[in-house]
């Protein structure tokens, strides 16, 4: 660490890496290319980023003797996802620099207090409501109307922790079948694209952001990114200032993701941040040969406290998601012109699995 108690790392320093997936792997392999080593902390044996480490430590993230002897390896410690315990942050913050710092966890786990973060912000959400009984959820209906999607507060992702209530549907029934102590209701957003920024910011207060991304879900899992989006100059703008002004507000160290709904409206197109993930992101792979740095490397070199790059796209850009059964074609993409083909070594398909994906650069339109 440097005297003003930034982290300043030299090749051959260890990052520490929570989280064992595939975003885990890539950040791995970006450090390895910029002479970084990375250790790896996860609870599945079967992690896919073990395979690129030298050093891993498989234990539960409660593990308090585990994760002291995790910290005295490593220089400076990163997450994979943003659901790690806090406890295990505290544990950890304590020995090493933890970047992003853990107190964005407390804002980001939690889809309510995320919301009154980015509306205190002066950035349009849309409407929601805190509800922790099925009394509540009548409530918040009769002031939000419907249809309407009710969330658990923590800990969803990938359409998981959700339901849509529309006209009809018993609260009751929708309240116990959640599951939950504990929900938000927002308002049903008739958007015309979904878009996402991903951004990266120094410890110095640099951001620099990708191109923006529009993206296209199916079954609520993240199918095609396009960069760019399809969406005026000006949008664009707008999109990144507000990526920047989160990752400011948050005092963000790190790369992190904002998704946004493109509305229509009498007055032309508009923003609403849907959500914001404090980590590199699946509509940010696109990245890593669509453009000169990619996102992972750029998260690597924000926590290492070395100079963000100004990436370069290399062209119209599609990322392919690679999910469940979709990897037993992975043969077609090998030869497919102009594709990348990234599988992350995970063991056997299953429905929602992401298995890997593919990029596919193709000259701008501008130029054919």
């Amino acid at each position: 660490m440097t005297s003003s108690g930034r982290v300043t790392l030299k090749p051959g320093d260890t990052i520490g890496i929570l989280g064992g997936g595939q975003l885990g792997r890539m950040l791995a392999l970006a450090a390895a290319r910029l002479g970084l080593k990375a250790q790896v902390f996860a609870p599945d044996p079967d992690s896919p980023a073990f395979d690129v480490v030298q050093n891993a430590t498989c234990a539960e993230y409660a593990d308090v003797e585990a994760l002291e002897l995790f910290a005295s390896d490593v220089a400076v410690i990163t997450y994979e996802f943003e659901n790690i315990p806090s406890s295990t942050a505290m544990i950890l913050s304590a020995r090493r620099p933890v970047l992003p710092d853990p107190k964005v966890l407390e804002t980001v786990q939690d889809r309510f207090a995320e919301k009154n973060f980015v509306s205190k912000l002066g950035i349009a959400t849309a409407r929601y409501a805190d509800v922790s009984s099925a009394q509540e959820l009548k409530t918040a209906i009769g002031q939000i109307g419907l249809p309407a999607v009710l969330k658990t507060r923590r800990f969803g992702y990938d359409g998981k922790g959700q339901v849509v209530v529309r006209e009809g549907d018993d609260p009751e029934t929708v309240w116990a079948d959640l599951e939950t102590r504990s929900a938000i209701l927002e308002a049903f957003v008739p958007f015309e694209r979904e878009i996402s920024v991903v951004a990266a910011r120094s410890a110095s207060g640099e951001v620099v952001c990708y191109d923006v991304t529009e993206n296209e879900h199916r079954d609520h899992i993240l199918k095609y990114s396009h960069a760019p989006a399809r969406i005026s100059d000006e949008l664009a703008a707008q999109a990144r200032v507000i990526a920047e002004k989160i990752a400011t507000a948050l005092n963000y160290v790190g790369v992190l993701a904002v998704e946004l709904f493109v509305v229509p409206g009498k007055d032309g197109p508009s923003l609403l941040v849907n959500e914001i993930a404090p980590r590199v992101h699946n509509s940010g792979h696109w990245t890593l040969d669509g453009a000169s740095v990619s996102q992972f490397e750029q998260h690597i070199r924000a926590i290492a406290g070395w100079p963000l790059a100004h990436p370069v796209r290399h062209g119209d850009v599609t990322m392919t998601n690679l999910i469940g059964d979709d990897i037993l074609d992975y043969g077609k993409w090998l030869g497919f012109p102009g594709a990348t083909v990234h599988l992350y070594g995970k063991g056997a398909p299953r429905p929602g699995r992401k298995m890997g994906h593919v990029t596919e650069v193709k000259a701008p339109q501008n130029q054919k």
